[in-house]
């Protein structure tokens, strides 16, 4: 029953991401649709202004041309079985403060000082990605296998207690025999 029931779950969710996917195109020439010099459009009873620029085509271009490869990315990075794949990290925040710098468009400014907030998540993804490749190179490539050599130290250091309980008890048989 819970297999049918993630199976069902699993080609819901696999059919939204496709839905997504189809919509991507149809989203990204969205602003094709809207009247040129128009001040205001409506949408499903949302109105929508131009929030800082000419007319609402001109911002319903920059909203997607953000939104597009945001949404690509993001599906990307949540179906990406790959072990680089919190790489795709850094263009999804580039794409997020592009997107939040458009959102809150006042200073006339598109795509200038977000760099700035990316090398931030560059600093933390890259060695993330890093370590993560010279564990899956030692490994794999070098054959080293860090549990097997964790498994080894520890049976070494038994073995090692072991020799020094093995010596304590002979020092104490010694003892106990010239005591007789």
């Amino acid at each position: 029953m819970s297999d049918k029931k993630s199976i069902k779950k699993k080609l819901i969710l696999e059919g939204l991401f496709a839905f997504l996917i189809v919509l991507i195109p149809i989203l990204f020439y969205w602003y094709k649709y809207i009247p040129i010099g128009s001040q205001t459009y409506t949408f499903l009873g949302i109105e929508f202004g131009t929030n800082g620029f000419d007319d609402v085509s001109e911002s319903f271009y920059y909203y997607f041309s953000k939104i597009v490869p945001l949404l690509a990315l993001v599906i990307w990075f949540i179906t990406s079985k790959d072990w680089w794949y919190y790489a795709i990290l850094i263009p999804i925040s580039m794409y997020s403060f592009q997107l939040f710098s458009v959102l809150t468009f006042r200073s006339g400014i598109v795509d200038e000082n977000e760099v700035m907030y990316v090398i931030v998540v560059t600093m933390v993804v890259v060695p993330i990605v890093y370590f993560i490749r010279v564990k899956l190179v030692d490994k794999h490539v070098h054959g080293i296998d860090l549990d097997a050599m964790d498994a080894e130290l520890q049976i070494l250091k038994e073995k090692e207690e072991l020799r020094k309980e093995r010596q304590k008890l002979e020092q104490r048989q010694k003892t106990v025999s010239k005591k007789m």
